[in-house]
């Protein structure tokens, strides 16, 4: 079962991709971490990857192409891209390594939410600088103001958190996702989720659907 799942900032793409590989046992494959890892090195690429982060413009097509096609390289089945492709460009780069490689998309699991509830959820994000681990200020605070329940590390809003970035990292979503929603639709695997309310309201409207393409997929396995 290999999927896509994509959304605005804020959306819950993140968390919800977290419970489909636990229950599913699929790769995750996430565009955010993978483009965080490369910054966390330092070198030339990363500090000029960072200045796009931190303007909340989205990296040139030719980077994030290499970064996430070279990581599906080492898993090819049973995957889940989360934050990718996020432009017509991106699609077309995909689609072609998956041609290419006999591979196809079984479902691509759009969470939407409105710009209000998306600079609400990003801009109240806290992160501990220590263990990564992710807080709300209102929905989710820690223990301890500023610090991490995990690890008491000092937890802290990330640079491209802010309502202006966030603002303007929604607008270049939408900008780009309709081509996105146009090729999945024609395949026949696109599926919008409604990603207001709560995550466990949220996880019932996408767990019938990951159920039912499951099963589905394992009785074609069985009938070849």
């Amino acid at each position: 079962m290999n999927i896509l799942i994509f959304g605005p900032p804020g959306s819950g793409k993140s968390t919800h991709s977290r419970r489909i590989i636990e229950k599913y046992n699929l790769e995750y494959i996430a565009s955010g971490d993978i483009i965080r890892a490369e910054i966390n090195k330092g070198n030339a690429l990363g500090r000029e990857m960072k200045k796009y982060i931190e303007k909340g413009d989205l990296l040139p097509d030719t980077v994030i192409n290499t970064l996430v096609l070279s990581r599906l390289r080492r898993k090819r089945e049973n995957f889940i891209i989360d934050g990718y492709p996020r432009t017509a460009e991106q699609v077309l780069a995909l689609e072609n390594f998956l041609y290419d490689h006999g591979i196809r998309i079984k479902l691509a699991i759009d969470i939407f939410i409105s710009k209000e509830e998306s600079i609400t959820r990003i801009s109240g994000r806290r992160i501990c600088r220590q263990c990564g681990a992710v807080y709300h200020i209102k929905y989710n605070p820690p223990k301890v103001p500023g610090k991490c329940d995990i690890c008491g590390g000092e937890v802290v809003q990330r640079e491209d958190d802010t309502p202006e970035i966030v603002s303007r990292r929604y607008d270049i979503y939408i900008n780009n996702v309709e081509p996105i929603i146009k090729f999945y639709k024609g395949q026949g695997v696109y599926v919008q989720i409604n990603g207001h309310g709560g995550i466990e309201e949220v996880w019932e409207r996408i767990r019938p659907l990951l159920d039912y393409i499951w099963n589905r997929e394992k009785k074609r396995e069985e009938f070849e």
